[in-house]
């Protein structure tokens, strides 16, 4: 079994150091996060990052890497206070990582990609036409990480909409059948398969 401690990880190659911490917390959720600037311009970008916050209110939360340079999806989301995310699938995931390429503002990774943008009851924030899962999101808080300086963005769902075959009668959502993604690392995607649920446990007598 490989092993690194604390020293040997800060002294790692630099894109070495940065695949293995990222690969070493598991899969993480794969989505496109989608928003408008306040003059109009869409934009879509790649996140690994989305995490459950709680279910009543329902909250999503994700993390900003730090404001030094422009982000993007950051700066729409806190001047219009409103975004999507959309879950990644076999059919798009390519397309997907593809808007982590840093564009210039003006530019829409819409445009770059084979993604297309589609609007829903009059929420500002474009959603990713086809997504099997798409949330229509409205900005709550954010905390600064002030051990790096990560940004972690919590936003309130306002809508949900779900293929219709992916929701079981208990309110599951059943991922595997739309092949939705899981990013391992930076740059790794896989489908993962469901193989089995299993009862609420209590403690043993």
């Amino acid at each position: 079994m490989a092993y690194f401690n604390l020293k040997q990880i800060q002294e790692l190659e630099h894109l070495y150091k940065i695949n293995l911490i990222n690969s070493c917390s598991g899969f993480k959720s794969a989505n496109l996060i989608g928003t408008k600037s306040t003059k109009g311009q869409e934009n879509v970008a790649v996140f690994s990052s989305v995490t459950h916050i709680g279910s009543n209110p329902p909250l999503l939360g994700f993390f900003c890497r730090p404001t030094t340079v422009t982000r993007h999806t950051y700066d729409n989301i806190k001047k219009t206070g409103v975004y999507t995310i959309n879950h990644i699938d076999l059919n798009n995931f390519e397309d997907a990582h593809h808007t982590s390429a840093k564009y210039d503002q003006s530019i829409s990774e819409f445009d770059m990609t084979g993604l297309e943008s589609e609007y829903k009851d009059n929420c500002k924030a474009p959603f990713v036409k086809r997504a099997p899962i798409q949330l229509e999101m409205k900005f709550i808080e954010e905390y600064l990480i002030q051990a790096n300086n990560t940004i972690l963005v919590i936003g309130e769902i306002q809508g949900l909409y779900i293929n219709g075959d992916l929701l079981e009668d208990d309110g599951f959502i059943n991922l595997s059948k739309a092949n939705i993604a899981a990013i391992n690392g930076l740059d790794g995607y896989t489908i993962p398969k469901l193989e089995k649920r299993l009862e609420y446990q209590r403690p043993k007598k």
